[in-house]
């Protein structure tokens, strides 16, 4: 099943997403112990956790990754965002089923940048089962995927 296309009508887009400049694995590594540092006092910050997850990912520490992605799912249980860097942490880990389903959780939640979906390295993995062509097209028509 071919991924659908977009409804015309919205921006424009040519590409993957724009990308921040990727830091180097030294300045990585400085944030991730600075940021590990500070979770010690206050290990409930969800800025910093996000922080954090998107650093461990950068530097290519999935599984890490998955643990923080993990946590701030008990602490936003709602947050679509949350789910979404879930469903991209399984992604990454060759975690499809599991991927597919925070990806749908955070579609029920309410995320709604497909176009960023259809682009983001992250969920590649996930990209390459049909079950995903099959949810992202239920959520362009506005049904949950079966």
């Amino acid at each position: 099943m071919a991924t659908p296309e977009l409804p015309a009508g919205g921006p424009e887009m040519t590409g993957p997403p724009p990308t921040p400049p990727e830091e180097t694995a030294e300045e990585l590594d400085f944030e991730i112990a600075f940021y590990e540092g500070i979770l010690e006092q206050l290990p409930d910050s969800v800025d910093l956790l996000m922080a954090l997850g998107n650093d461990y990912t950068q530097r290519g520490l999935f599984e890490k990754g998955l643990a923080v992605d993990q946590r701030l799912c008990q602490l936003r249980a709602r947050d679509p965002i949350v789910h979404y860097n879930l469903a991209c942490s399984y992604s990454l880990l060759g975690r499809i089923d599991e991927a597919l389903q925070a990806l749908e959780q955070a579609i029920a939640y309410g995320y709604s940048d497909f176009r960023y979906v259809q682009h983001d390295p992250d969920l590649e993995n996930l990209r390459r089962d049909p079950r995903y062509a099959s949810l992202l097209e239920g959520a362009l028509r506005g049904k949950p995927a079966s």
